[in-house]
């Protein structure tokens, strides 16, 4: 859906809880806090079964590179209160998806397409798309949807007996079927007039929480032309009240007439915060990489970056990026350290040369095996990932755990206590603990490894693939003669937490009588 669905979860129709096992919606009220974020969980739990789902951790880092400023902008401002933020989940979900869209779920899920980024222009147009999507959440837009479409119900209903009695005494069914349609239609228009005053409310108040961040406002001028530009082959303007989004145009009017006239000297795409322009044509061209990743597309990607190495790529970064990781996905070793120092010399900015440094560390764990991998170039993985474990954030510490994996010795044992400091404080981090996982098989350690397993199908909300984990773990540590009483402790508390879990888990969607 074009421009951006802004409240994916309205999808969810009134009434399905029986065969869903969603929280029934009783007449009409609106839903609670802890029934939209249950709902948000389900269909959180179906996303992170999905293949399209992606946790690329440099894009994640990224992404909350811009969210963070928005998140604690609407806490300053008000718009985001202390109890949903403390209630909500807070997760931005990736898809790896072409699409140009992004989506809010209940319960404070919010999904970005990697053909969204893939497409902005400067970390303003995605920080408007982020703030657009926020304050769907923060002004509770999906409960106030479902709420109204409740409400709408006994207008259907009247319709339909309406209808029933006008062919009755007519002694005509067509009279009944046109009038059920009617009541259908006229419930339809409302429910859609509805949705766009939701989108304005999300543009107007998002456009204040963007500003208060630190970033252009701009940012949603420049992000609405690339939505008009990406629809425009299938979408000619016409029957605008047909349509639950208000026209692009519309929204960039409404944004013009917003925007104060001394920020209007401000150039799009001008640094914001800790992002710098070469440092999101990086990311978005990483994207696009991964959005499609099939052969023909990567050797695109690469023969545009390899080709021009002289001409237009060297003048532009997110060409030079997008082209030594295409050749890393197509194992081509040469190609990839050909342009790598191309790309290490357009990062004019440290979140840049922080990119370029990680993109090293990715390749040359990629690459290792590859027998066109120069030696010098194989032995110098393990100084990046000590690199990446202490300058790289959460991305420098899953790439290096990748790493690690075959670097069996001190860089695996360092890879292992940070990741266990970085779960005990980030607990949800579902691919910090399939890291650590991977790491601690690596070293020999199954039993500990299986518990990491076990956790991290807790934080992708799959409470009965964590009791089997865990249970498995249990039956590793008898048949291994593990002694150890904490660890062995351990294991058993998280498995009763699991099958409490999945025993809450079952009872919520059980039929309902």
């Amino acid at each position: 859906m074009l421009p951006w669905l802004g409240v994916a979860g309205a999808a969810v129709p009134v009434g399905a809880g029986a065969a869903t096992g969603l929280p029934a919606l009783g007449d009409g009220g609106d839903l609670t806090l802890s029934e939209e974020r249950r709902i948000g969980d389900q269909i959180a739990r179906a996303i992170y079964r999905d293949p399209a789902y992606l946790d690329d951790p440099v894009l994640g880092d990224y992404l909350q590179r811009i969210w963070g400023p928005l998140f604690q902008a609407a806490r300053r401002r008000g718009e985001l209160s202390d109890e949903l933020a403390e209630r909500y989940a807070w997760q931005l979900l990736l898809a790896r998806d072409r699409t140009v869209n992004a989506f809010a779920l209940p319960g404070g899920y919010l999904g970005v397409h990697l053909g969204l980024i893939g497409v902005t222009g400067s970390a303003d147009e995605l920080a408007s798309v982020l703030a657009h999507e926020l304050c769907h959440v923060t002004q509770r837009h999906i409960a106030r949807l479902l709420s109204r479409q409740s409400q709408q119900a006994p207008l259907v209903l009247a319709a339909m007996v309406l209808g029933a009695l006008a062919a009755s005494a007519a002694r005509n069914a067509d009279i009944a079927s046109a009038a059920i349609a009617g009541g259908q239609a006229v419930a339809m228009q409302g429910q859609l007039n509805f949705s766009r005053d939701m989108e304005r409310e999300a543009d107007r108040i998002g456009l204040t929480v963007l500003q208060a961040a630190g970033f252009d406002g701009h940012g949603f001028i420049g992000m609405f032309d690339r939505l008009q530009q990406s629809a425009r082959l299938n979408d000619d303007g016409s029957y605008p009240y047909l349509r639950s989004h208000p026209l692009t145009t519309e929204r960039v009017a409404d944004m013009r007439a917003r925007l104060p006239l001394e920020a209007a000297a401000r150039t799009p795409g001008a640094a914001a915060g800790p992002v710098s322009p070469t440092g999101h044509a990086f990311m978005a061209a990483r994207a696009r990489v991964l959005a499609d990743p099939a052969p023909d597309r990567l050797q695109a990607h690469a023969s545009a970056a390899l080709d021009g190495h002289d001409g237009r790529a060297a003048r532009d970064p997110g060409r030079l990026y997008a082209g030594a990781l295409a050749c890393a996905w197509l194992r081509d070793a040469p190609g990839a350290l050909r342009l790598l120092p191309a790309v290490r010399e357009a990062a004019d900015a440290d979140d840049a040369r922080l990119a370029a440094d990680l993109l090293r560390l990715e390749l040359l764990s990629m690459l290792r095996t590859d027998p066109r991998l120069p030696s010098a170039e194989g032995q110098a993985l393990p100084t990046w990932a000590e690199r990446g474990l202490d300058t790289g954030g959460r991305a420098g510490l899953l790439l290096a755990a990748g790493a690690a994996t075959a670097l069996p010795g001190p860089v695996a044992q360092r890879a292992v206590t940070r990741l266990q400091a970085w779960c005990v404080e980030h607990p949800q981090d579902a691919g910090a603990w399939s890291a650590l996982a991977a790491v601690q098989h690596a070293l020999g350690q199954p039993v500990r490894a299986t518990r990491a397993e076990g956790e991290a199908r807790l934080a992708w909300l799959d409470p009965a693939g964590a009791l089997d984990r865990f249970r498995a773990a249990q039956r590793l540590a008898r048949e291994r003669g593990v002694d150890d009483l904490m660890e062995l402790s351990v294991l058993d508390a998280r498995a009763r937490y699991a099958e409490g879990l999945l025993r809450e888990q079952l009872a919520e969607q059980a039929p309902r009588r």
